[in-house]
């Protein structure tokens, strides 16, 4: 590549950037999900589009799919609050296992029964169609107020079974003869196990680490951190796991870990996370070939049928029958069963094996994804709504950012009180704070003064909070159960959330020009989504 070209390229890429952003509005005002936007880019710039580029290398697409989805998963384990998946883990364990068994089965049974695949095919296309998306799942979840339960359970859903679809993707697409459904079994528990205790490995020294080391700048955190996931995904790969449990697993130990200047680690991850997302759907999309897709529309639409209205739902039931959810809940987890990128990449396996039909197996994919997410995307916020689980009400969490002050072997805590916050009315010495730890400067419509026992704190207030080494956790646990419980939250049993929370940007950026000079650059800022 000449230097000429590179510089073509870099224009190319920063106005299809540009487009995909602008898309993201387009996307929120209409509804639409915008992964068929970015798919749609694709297709525009591609063979049958304007662009009229020609692209057809899986292999290429497949490669950098990992990469993106890597990305996906690890800001998607940031973003995972660990006291609202934790009770919902053995579901989701169960769903992402036996829920996938059965989906696959009853897709695969209905590819071949009702649409004539050969056996192979119809595994294959069972397998990849049966994996939520989580990309698809992180941005949808994330803007409908649903119970903790359920968000837990499909959030980790979408994390862990990536790793048993791939597997079995894999061993479908293998030369010679599907192995024995008991050595798959096997190969998949182990797989996992080793992903699992690498990933909860990497991301316990990793957190372990950046909580006892200053480094000389703020923004080296939220490289560190994503360095730390990434390296999860590859030790995992390497020793023959699961590289994809491997790295939500660490990213979620990380997230939750109260590193400092976390609303800029998430806020670092996030953009990664939909720079992926835009170039892993753009890819796609140009590696589609619209003129193709008419003669398998309708293949597509009764296999995604089944898998929605009957393959989804029984996965649900049988999975979730010993945790006896409510139905109204299995009702939702089964409409909430999304998908989107994954399986499209999936799909590029069986085409760099070269198994036979498998473009035929690519295009029913696609399609599949395209229409099925135009009728469950828009629809989950009505549904949820209709199902009366979209009124969740909860006093809204402090936004806590922590600077380290390593020679003064202390904390800074920039404090964020927002509209729904119950630390509003609240006096400064109604915080009792432990000893070792003090409110130095308050900062109200943009001026700043230094508040005294008395003083009233209100909605949109942001503190500076000084902590010393023993008494930082204590600190924090004792505002955010002030802001959940309000002045009697001693006495009301809030104890106080331990999970991450979303910091607001022009807060941060306002706190770090005042007091953020310590510990290398003082508290970064970040608006997650």
């Amino acid at each position: 590549m000449t230097v000429h070209q590179l510089n073509e390229l870099l224009l190319v890429c920063s106005l299809v950037l540009l487009v995909a952003v602008a898309a993201v509005r387009i996307s929120s005002r209409s509804g639409l999900p915008s992964l068929l936007l970015y798919l749609g880019i694709g297709v525009l710039i591609g063979q049958d589009g304007i662009g009229n580029v020609a692209f057809d290398n899986a292999e290429l697409t497949q490669v950098i799919g990992y990469g993106a989805l890597v990305v996906i998963l690890a800001e998607g384990g940031l973003g995972t609050q660990w006291k609202e998946i934790k009770p919902a883990l053995p579901a989701a364990a169960v769903l992402s296992t036996v829920g996938v068994a059965v989906s696959v089965g009853i897709t695969a049974a209905a590819a071949h029964y009702l649409i004539g695949l050969e056996w192979r095919q119809a595994l294959i296309i069972g397998a990849v169609v049966s994996s939520t998306d989580a990309a698809a799942v992180f941005s949808v979840l994330r803007k409908v107020p649903l119970p903790s339960r359920v968000t837990g359970v499909l959030e980790a859903e979408s994390g862990f079974n990536d790793a048993p679809v791939v597997i079995l993707v894999v061993a479908f697409s293998a030369a010679g003869p599907v192995e024995h459904w008991y050595v798959l079994v096997g190969e998949i528990a182990l797989e996992l196990a080793i992903g699992a205790g690498l990933g909860l490995a990497v991301g316990f020294a990793g957190a372990y680490g950046l909580r006892r080391i200053a480094l000389p700048a703020s923004g080296l955190y939220p490289i560190a951190v994503m360095a730390i996931a990434v390296t999860a995904y590859a030790a995992g790969a390497l020793a023959h796991g699961s590289g994809f449990l491997a790295v939500y697993l660490a990213a979620m130990v990380l997230g939750n870990a109260k590193l400092p200047h976390q609303p800029a680690n998430r806020g670092f991850a996030e953009g990664l996370g939909w720079i992926a997302q835009i170039g892993m759907f753009v890819l796609l999309g140009l590696l589609v070939t619209p003129h193709n897709l008419g003669q398998d529309f309708w293949a597509a639409v009764v296999i995604g049928l089944v898998l929605t209205v009957v393959a989804r739902p029984l996965s649900v039931f049988f999975s979730l029958l010993p945790f006896r959810l409510p139905w109204p809940e299995q009702a939702l987890m089964s409409w909430a069963g999304l998908r989107g990128a994954v399986p499209i990449i999936l799909a590029t396996i069986p085409m760099v094996a070269g198994i036979k039909d498998s473009e035929r197996l690519f295009n029913i994919v696609f399609v599949l994804v395209v229409v099925y997410t135009l009728v469950q995307g828009p629809t989950l916020p009505w549904l949820a709504k209709a199902l009366k689980l979209g009124d969740r009400a909860e006093a809204a969490d402090l936004g806590i950012e922590s600077a380290p002050l390593e020679r003064l072997r202390g904390h800074l805590l920039s404090v964020a009180i927002p509209e729904e916050s119950k630390m509003h009315g609240v006096e400064v010495a109604e915080l009792r704070l432990p000893a070792g730890a003090a409110v130095t400067l308050v900062v109200r419509e943009d001026k700043s003064f230094v508040p005294g026992p008395t003083t009233v704190l209100r909605r949109g207030d942001e503190l500076l909070v000084v902590a010393t080494d023993p008494v930082r956790d204590t600190t924090e646990r004792r505002l955010r159960a002030v802001g959940q419980g309000g002045k009697l939250a001693g006495w009301l049993g809030t104890a106080g959330a331990t999970g991450v929370v979303r910091g607001d940007a022009d807060g941060a950026r306002r706190s770090r020009g005042r007091g953020g000079g310590a510990g290398g650059g003082g508290a970064g800022g970040g608006r997650n989504g």
